[in-house]
This record gives structure tokens, C-alpha cells and sequence, in this order.
């Protein structure tokens, strides 16, 4: 058996090369000066969204389930501000189920263009129904009608099955509007700490982390 190929650690000459343009990207230290964490991760997003070539929002959702086993997905970011970050899916899907058992959970943004990572932890709560139909009337009619179609995470027979359910909801919906299920809602991880990652040359990284403290933040720099 072939022993897989790990890339061996950059060379002096390879970082200057490779890391040019993190460099400059990632050289600012006006972030240390920073107060609070949202308007940071805001202006990271931002640089994320001219530079990344897909999904600049995405993140790892990573729960935990009722036998306390880790588990870790891709999903998008939906909203942010200051009482957290929001994401929407099923209930019934193996996230919804973890989130039920243990409303607590840790999200990941790794941009890889700029070289970042942000790392968010905190309880999660779900939306208001008002907020969770407003993103769901905001959706393509196909993904509206998908909502209603999926049995998320259940075991599925084939794609024919699949399709046989969007074209019988697709005729069910035919002549109105696509409402929300009950089933399908959102959730909002109200952040106790979130971490801000740069990468640098010689594995020598920057971390600023904000941790919440009453109505503010308490803020550390931390080894790399």
C-alpha cells in the first residue's frame, strides 16, 4: 500500500513566495485594537467575499448528540449580528437533533484565499417563527418546495424517489404561494467566544480571542 503524500513544511524561500500576499493581507495590526468581535467578523466576511471563490459564508456547524458523539457538517451562515449567528434547516435532520439534546454548538470559517479562520462557540437558540418565515420567503420556489420534500438524514431508496417527491409537492403547491413546515426553522448561536486565527510565516500565527464578559467582551492574545 502506498503511503499517502504529506506535504513536507515550507521552506524559508517557499514562504516568501507562497505568503506575499497573505502577508499583506494579514500584516494589520489594528486588529488587536478592536473592542468587540461582531464588526471584526464583519469586515473579515467582507474581505472573504472579494476573495473567496465560492460561498465565502460557509462554515462548520460542529454538535453534539444525545450519546455525546461529536459531529461536524458544511452549512451557510445566514445572518449575523449582535445576538449571534444564524443558520436554518431541519429540525428533524441529525443537526436539529443534536441541537435538541445539547443546544450548544461551535461554528468554523476557513478562508483559504486570506489565509483566517474564525472560531465561534456559544449556546444556541432557535429563531422567532417571524424570522424563520422571512428567510424562508426569501428562498428560490424550488428550494421552498425541497423544505417540504426532504426527510433530512432518514435513509433514502433511490433518486427516483426523490424526484417522484419534488414533482407530487411541486403539483401540490401549483397554483400558490410555498408556506414554511413547521419542521424546517432556524437557530442562532449566541457566542461566548469567538477567535480570530491569521495565519503567518514559521507557523508563528496571530490569535485574538474575545470571551464574554457581562454586557462587554474580555480580549486575549494568544500563543500561536
Amino acid at each position: 500500500m502506498t503511503a499517502p503524500v504529506i506535504p513536507p513544511s515550507p521552506t524559508r524561500e517557499e514562504y516568501a513566495e507562497q505568503y506575499a500576499a497573505a502577508l499583506a493581507a494579514n500584516g494589520d495590526e489594528t486588529i488587536f485594537d478592536r473592542s468587540e468581535p461582531v464588526g471584526l467578523f464583519l469586515d473579515w466576511l467582507a474581505d472573504a467575499k472579494a476573495t473567496e471563490p465560492n460561498d465565502p459564508n460557509a462554515m462548520t456547524l460542529a454538535t453534539v448528540d444525545a450519546a455525546g458523539r461529536p459531529d461536524a457538517r458544511v452549512l451557510l451562515l445566514k445572518d449575523v449580528d449582535a445576538r449571534g449567528f444564524t443558520f436554518y434547516s431541519n429540525r428533524e435532520s441529525a443537526k436539529g437533533l443534536d441541537l435538541a439534546a445539547h443546544p450548544s454548538a461551535a461554528l468554523l470559517f476557513h478562508w483559504k484565499s486570506l489565509r483566517r479562520q474564525v472560531r465561534v462557540r456559544g449556546p444556541v437558540e432557535p429563531v422567532s417563527a417571524a424570522e424563520a418565515d422571512a428567510y424562508f420567503a426569501s428562498r428560490a420556489r424550488e428550494s421552498r418546495i425541497g423544505a417540504w420534500v426532504s426527510e433530512q438524514s432518514r435513509p433514502l431508496d433511490s433518486r427516483e424517489t426523490l424526484e417522484r417527491a419534488v414533482a407530487r409537492e411541486t403539483a401540490r403547491f401549483a397554483d400558490g404561494d410555498v408556506p414554511r413546515p413547521e419542521r424546517w426553522t432556524g437557530w442562532r448561536v449566541v457566542a461566548d467566544s469567538v477567535e480570530f486565527w491569521r495565519d503567518r510565516p514559521f507557523r508563528l500565527h496571530d490569535r485574538l480571542r474575545f470571551d464574554r464578559a457581562g454586557t462587554g467582551w474580555a480580549k486575549t492574545r494568544l500563543w500561536p
